[in-house]
Order: structure tokens, then C-alpha cells, then sequence
């Protein structure tokens, strides 16, 4: 079932991708919500499994898939529609490549993405990419930047003079706070992967100790 939940999710954004690209401004006003929806499924498919008691390996590893596509997907789409500049699909998705390829070498040894059994060496990095606070803060902020463009396609693109939403989008200080989430979630995809891949290095890389690997199993 929640594996279901997430295919759900994944299928869903890309109806909302290609309602943006096709719709008018109500159509787009849509979308925000669909966008509220597939961010909100995010924990929704994890409780599910959580309840009915079917959280599994393939479960944990398809969940954080299904994560980097949506979140990869609406960068690539919103830099295409000419709303944030190029690179930042590029740095989010070099960032993504590095940070999944290194985790899968720590997968393979037993470890985790997240929980008491993480490749995390210090308690600071532990607390920048399994910290409950810092995922939420992350999330929150993804989505809001992702909410934020969508609506800006419409009023930057289409026609909304007169609409709901171009009366929203005319309060300076909405786009002003819309452009600081996305440098907050941007931010937060560089500080949440640079320790991934620092302490990936220190555990697998050339000058890593034989027994470095496993350190964090000893008693």
C-alpha cells in the first residue's frame, strides 16, 4: 500500500508538470494546491507503512527516489520556464547524484539514511542531515519555494492581471519572501549534502582505515 501511496505521488507530479505547462492561470491556481498534495503525501506513505506494519528496504530506497524525482523534476521544470537560473537544477541535481551514491555504499554495510544507525561520524552532521528539525526545516522551505514558483509562473506568464493570484503576487513583500525560501532551500540542499560526502570520504576513501567503516557499530 504505501508503495503504492508513492507511485501515486510520483504520478500526480507529473500531471501538475504538465497542467503548468499547458494551463491558463485558473489552471495553474490548481496546481498550487496539487503541489500542497504531493508535498503532503511525502510522510503520508511512510506512516502508512509504519502502521500496517510494511517498512522494508526497498520501501526506505524507493521513498528517497521518489523524493529526488520530485524535487529534481520541479527544479529542471521552473529553471525551463525561465523562473530561476539554470544552475540550480544543476548544483541540486550534482548534489543529489553525489549524496544517493555515496549512501548506497553505506546501505550495503547495514547502515541507514536516517535514525540511530546512520554513516554520520559527529553529532553535528548528524543533526544537519538526520535531524528531525533540519528535515522538516528543509521540507517546509522546498515546498513553500516550490508553491511559490508555481504561482509565479502564472503571474510572470500568463495573463493574472485582475485574478486572485495576481492580486497575491502584487504584495512585494510575498515575492520577496518567495525568493528568500527558495535561497533557504537552496542553501540547506548544499549544507545537508556536503557532510554526506566529507564523511562518506573519511569512511571509504582512499585514506580511510581499514576499521574506520564500522566504528560506529563497535560498542
Amino acid at each position: 500500500m504505501a508503495n503504492l501511496i508513492t507511485i501515486a505521488r510520483i504520478a500526480l507530479l507529473f500531471i501538475t508538470i504538465g497542467l503548468i505547462y499547458e494551463g491558463g492561470v485558473q489552471t495553474i491556481t490548481l496546481c498550487v494546491f496539487l503541489i500542497i498534495v504531493v508535498f503532503a503525501s511525502d510522510g503520508f506513505d511512510g506512516w502508512v507503512a509504519r502502521r500496517r506494519k510494511e517498512t522494508s528496504d526497498f520501501g526506505a530506497v524507493f521513498d528517497i527516489a521518489s523524493d529526488r524525482i520530485v524535487e529534481n523534476a520541479l527544479w529542471v521544470v521552473f529553471a525551463d520556464l525561465n523562473l530561476i537560473p539554470v544552475w540550480i537544477p544543476l548544483l541540486v541535481l550534482t548534489r543529489g547524484f553525489l549524496v544517493d551514491g555515496f549512501r548506497s555504499i553505506s546501505f550495503r554495510e547495514g547502515k541507514t539514511t536516517f535514525g540511530p544507525n546512520n554513516m554520520m561520524r559527529s553529532p553535528l552532521t548528524e543533526w544537519l542531515t538526520a535531524g528531525r528539525f533540519m528535515r522538516a526545516l528543509y521540507g517546509y522551505a522546498k515546498t513553500l519555494a516550490f508553491i511559490f514558483l508555481t504561482g509565479l509562473e502564472a503571474y510572470e506568464h500568463r495573463n493574472a492581471d485582475g485574478t486572485v493570484l495576481g492580486r497575491i503576487y502584487d504584495f512585494d513583500p510575498l515575492r520577496w519572501t518567495g525568493w528568500g525560501l527558495i535561497g533557504i532551500a537552496v542553501t540547506l540542499t548544499v549544507v545537508r549534502g556536503l557532510p554526506v560526502i566529507f564523511d562518506a570520504l573519511a569512511l571509504y576513501g582512499p585514506t580511510a582505515s581499514a576499521g574506520s567503516s564500522t566504528s560506529k557499530k563497535e560498542p
